[in-house]
């Protein structure tokens, strides 16, 4: 069993990361979700919106500046599981308009470099708030944090 002080298992086998300041967001959301689960020896992070990690509130802008707090929401998701980018093998963008695909890349280098994780990148309809795009993504548990 992992040692995670943000951590409350399930009847299902898996155990919820609480995240700071971002679960308590999804929360006011009103949207029923757990953002970060762990199961055999993976960590699931659900989509992210661009949330801001010291506020909790959407980040309006165009959508690079959403993809960069969306990431960034991602990388405290993976955090608080003990895990780093480095651990994600799979990535999954929901955009509200295929043609952002060229701008999320160019943010989406800055925090993912060669070997990539492998990416699906899905064009949506919109959201019901001032977004354009999520971020979900699946990460090894390091080894020594299995559950």
């Amino acid at each position: 069993m992992h040692s995670l002080d943000n951590a409350t298992s399930s009847a299902g086998g898996f155990t919820s990361i609480e995240v700071p300041i971002l679960s308590d967001a999804i929360r006011q959301l009103d949207v029923p979700l757990s953002l970060v689960n762990m199961a055999n020896g993976f960590i699931y992070v659900s989509g992210i919106p661009p949330l801001n990690c010291t506020t909790g509130e959407i980040v309006a802008g165009d959508i690079e500046a959403q993809t960069h707090a969306s990431l960034t929401a991602v990388k405290a998701c993976l955090k608080a599981a003990g895990a780093t980018l480095e651990d994600v093998v799979s990535v999954k963008i929901y955009a509200a308009n295929a043609g952002h695909c060229d701008a999320i890349n160019r943010v989406y280098k800055v925090f993912f470099s060669a070997p990539y994780p492998a990416r699906t990148f899905i064009p949506v309809g919109s959201w019901w708030t001032g977004f354009d795009l999520e971020i979900e993504c699946v990460a090894l548990q390091p080894k020594g944090d299995k559950q």
